[in-house]
């Protein structure tokens, strides 16, 4: 097939819907990067948002390009609506949230096996290649998290609280990577990281498994009224839906 084949089937696979949810969850993904959440070690005025806990998500509902490209597009519009400065350390800090999107909405194939491996594997390489990172990196452990959880039996790999968990670490590992050729940082302050990142990642992914939760429950609610009283159907293609995660009432009873 040639690449003008390739890039006419590109074309007729990307559908209005799948513009209008890709342009939903950019503006969703926009607004979650506005609000703080914590501060980021080692820079002044910087900080973690909500962004950590709702980008990875979009992966799970647009597919992992998609949700990915989605990701871009917020981060994209940052820079020109809010006029976010295009300094070094807000390069590094858009690129692992990419990867953590496409983490969360990989898919049931080799392809996204492989890159759920390698990625991880690449910045642990990265990491102890660089003169601290080599005293250090035992820090570069943390990164095996989803390498490991990739690596599991599909029922545990694909169940959204370990690729939660993965999610995270994923994007640590690629922002990690990054940062110790970007910015100094000795062994010690290095070693100081490890339990906070345990916390922080910890709670990252419980954000994340609640935002997947919540937003799987709305969408589903959502579509549901939109096919009752608009007769607007939208295929799992363009907007995936997990039935098992939508939350119900039952989740909440207790089982004698």
């Amino acid at each position: 097939m040639n690449i003008n084949n390739i890039i006419t089937n590109i074309k007729i696979n990307i559908t209005k819907k799948h513009i209008i949810f890709l342009v939903l969850f950019a503006a969703l993904v926009f607004i979650s990067s506005r609000i703080n959440f914590s501060p980021l070690v080692g820079a002044n005025n910087q900080f973690f948002t909500l962004f950590q806990f709702f980008g990875p998500i979009a992966g799970a509902f647009l597919g992992p390009i998609f949700g990915a490209v989605s990701v871009l597009c917020s981060e994209i519009a940052d820079y020109f609506i809010v006029g976010k400065a295009f300094t070094l350390i807000n390069v590094i800090r858009l690129t692992p949230m990419l990867f953590a999107a496409y983490y969360f909405g990989r898919k049931y194939n080799v392809t996204s096996k492989i890159v759920a491996i390698v990625v991880p594997l690449i910045a642990i390489t990265a990491f102890v290649m660089h003169p601290v990172g080599r005293t250090v990196w035992f820090f570069s452990l943390y990164w095996t998290i989803p390498i490991i959880i990739a690596l599991m039996p599909e029922k545990y790999s694909h169940h959204f609280s370990l690729k939660s968990l993965g999610a995270t670490f994923t994007a640590h590992s690629v922002g990690g990577a990054a940062w110790i050729w970007a910015i100094p940082m000795t062994a010690e302050q290095w070693i100081a990281l490890i339990p906070v990142v345990a916390f922080e990642r910890t709670l990252f992914a419980l954000g994340i498994a609640s935002s997947y939760l919540v937003m799987n429950t709305v969408l589903d609610k959502a579509m549901d009224k939109l096919k009752d009283k608009f007769k607007w159907n939208v295929p799992a293609d363009v907007l995936h839906i997990n039935k098992a995660y939508v939350i119900t009432k039952k989740m909440f009873k207790m089982h004698a």
